[in-house]
């Protein structure tokens, strides 16, 4: 009767899920990968991306490009399921965040640096950069579209309408905040401020929670709080929606001339911002109130 023991070295063997890269979300992502490459080393070649928008513009490709290739790293070693977060809602949420910094940038970058008449070396370069950028963010919103959770489906909330409309809300929050100049001079402004303030955090919260799979812990019904959240979200957005532009021209005309950063065209940005996220709290509100109260017949 000999004893079982285990062999004297045993090596750790990785295994290659090679879905991870021939399926239609991994050839989205592997297309991502390249197109946000291209982008950022086409303007890099043409030395002519400083200031905040060419800051900004090659931030994204960049932070586009090293998380995207590093989700299908982790898929291919296998290793994403050893994290402890929700790996679809991170993937989902990704998605939906790089999709928008990338469509930001194929709008902001073409028109802070592409001048008109366009001809040399360098612009042929931008305005490939400027194609790249365009094809990615079709790559990135081909894998939302892939990911996205079929109705009823509500095993990751991220991939859902209303979680791919948290990181929408989040992130127009983002740009409202870098357009913000002065807003101290009117307490109507001010509230403005509190409004994109307060809903940011707590949409962000939201987003990291979920993440985290941190919400379950929580000891209140967290479906209605959600409904109830979005319903006091899109009420203080419609009063910004009104105050903003009440009190940010305030009887003020457009100077001449205006150039990118005057204030006039900053606080025009501001209120659409705002309406947009008015009208995303709005259809976020429709959505999980339809998902929480109208369940479909099992």
């Amino acid at each position: 009767h000999g004893s079982t023991r285990p062999p004297p070295h045993t090596m750790a063997v990785v295994s290659v899920n090679w879905r991870a890269v021939t399926s239609w979300v991994g050839i989205a992502r592997f297309f991502a990968v390249l197109l946000s490459c291209l982008s950022f080393s086409l303007v890099a070649s043409t030395g002519y991306f400083g200031g905040p928008y060419g800051t900004w513009c090659m931030f994204s490709w960049c932070f586009c490009f090293a998380v995207t290739l590093l989700i299908l790293l982790l898929e291919l070693l296998e290793l994403s399921s050893k994290l402890p977060v929700s790996w679809d809602d991170l993937t989902a949420a990704f998605a939906m965040l790089a999709a928008l910094l990338v469509f930001t940038s194929s709008v902001v970058f073409p028109s802070a640096f592409i001048s008109s008449p366009c001809s040399g070396a360098r612009c042929a370069r931008q305005a490939a950069a400027t194609a790249m950028s365009c094809l990615c963010f079709l790559a990135y919103a081909l894998e939302v579209g892939l990911t996205r959770a079929r109705p009823g489906d509500i095993s990751s909330f991220l991939s859902t309408v209303p979680g791919l409309l948290k990181v929408f809300e989040a992130y127009v929050a983002c740009l409202i905040f870098s357009l913000l100049d002065s807003y101290s001079s009117y307490a109507g402004l001010q509230w403005c401020v509190a409004v994109y303030s307060i809903c940011f955090i707590i949409t962000f919260l939201i987003i990291l929670l979920t993440i985290g799979r941190c919400l379950s812990y929580m000891p209140c019904p967290l479906e209605k709080v959600l409904v109830a959240y979005n319903a006091l979200a899109m009420l203080m957005y419609l009063t910004a929606v009104i105050v903003w532009p009440l009190y940010s021209f305030n009887g003020r005309s457009r100077p001449n001339p205006c150039s990118t950063n005057c204030w006039w065209n900053k606080s025009l940005g501001v209120t659409f911002l705002t309406i947009f996220n008015f009208l995303a709290y709005l259809v976020d509100l429709v959505y999980s109130t339809r998902m929480v109260f109208i369940r479909a017949p099992s």
